[in-house]
């Protein structure tokens, strides 16, 4: 991990200019954990419309070994959680030694040292997917609402590899509504929960909240999953006891008719095409 006084720092940017006082916060944290200070360090400096830098990189090895190290299973999750979010917002495909996005800091600051924080942070990421079953446990037992339940499932999707999942999840993170494509027309297709019943999602032609009166179309709920990520997806959600998204999968991983052009598409390959890594 870079030293609190090495002058890389300054040469790192997040999404307001440099990093030079992230080793500030990120000592502090390491002190003791405030939840203020996170915040101000995610947002201020690490994170910004689902867009990670060179400063989030760099602090990711000290997030994980905070959230590795802490007795404390409330910050454990908080950590895991923005982590993942981090994760799931890194470009799919950067590869190692780092990435070509780099080349103007490799060129600053040296490719051995680009090549370290690139390394450091995905050994970051694998520490953080060992806290997985521990985070579960305790979301399991624990009051946490369902948002915040598949927050744990993006983070869990992210350091799964499984960065499109983990996108579609994050955008429609409130499970009240859903934005599918069809190959056919490609045009848009609304998913609600029925009116009367939440437990059933059907499909509109229009978003229905600003066309109000519109004609529903029935999904066919699968029976089972024959997708191996969706069937991950609901064994980890029932994990967690989330449970309206364990029963909308089956919905998700059924069938309906294109309320546009009528014609019968599978809704899951729909629902992800918009997302890619």
């Amino acid at each position: 991990m870079l030293k609190w006084n090495s002058d890389v720092w300054g040469k790192l940017t997040g999404p307001y200019g440099t990093a030079e006082n992230v080793p500030v916060l990120l000592q502090q944290l390491m002190e003791q954990y405030s939840q203020e200070i996170f915040d101000e360090l995610f947002q201020e400096h690490l994170f910004h419309q689902n867009t990670i830098y060179t400063a989030t990189y760099a602090a990711m090895p000290f997030l994980a070994q905070i959230a590795c190290s802490t007795s404390d299973a409330e910050v454990r999750k908080e950590l895991f959680i923005n982590c993942g979010i981090i994760e799931a917002s890194r470009d799919g495909r950067d590869e190692a030694p780092f990435p070509e996005a780099w080349a103007e800091l490799a060129q600053d600051v040296g490719s051995s040292v680009c090549t370290e924080l690139y390394r450091e942070y995905i050994e970051a990421i694998g520490k953080l997917k060992a806290l997985t079953k521990e985070v579960f446990a305790y979301a399991a037992h624990h009051s946490i609402d369902e948002t915040e339940k598949r927050y744990i499932l993006v983070a869990d999707a992210a350091y799964r590899g499984s960065s499109i999942l983990a996108n579609m999840l994050m955008t429609f993170i409130h499970g009240d509504e859903y934005v599918a494509v069809c190959p056919a027309c490609e045009e848009d297709i609304f998913i609600w929960p029925n009116e009367e019943n939440a437990e059933i999602l059907q499909a509109y032609e229009h978003d229905p909240v600003s066309h109000t009166g519109q004609e529903s179309h029935g999904i066919v709920p699968a029976t089972s999953f024959a997708d191996e990520e969706i069937r991950t997806l609901a064994e980890r959600a029932e994990a967690i006891e989330e449970q309206t998204l364990a029963g909308h999968l089956h919905y998700l991983a059924g069938e309906t008719l294109c309320p546009s052009c009528r014609e019968r598409i599978s809704v899951w390959p729909s629902l992800l095409s918009t997302f890619t890594i």
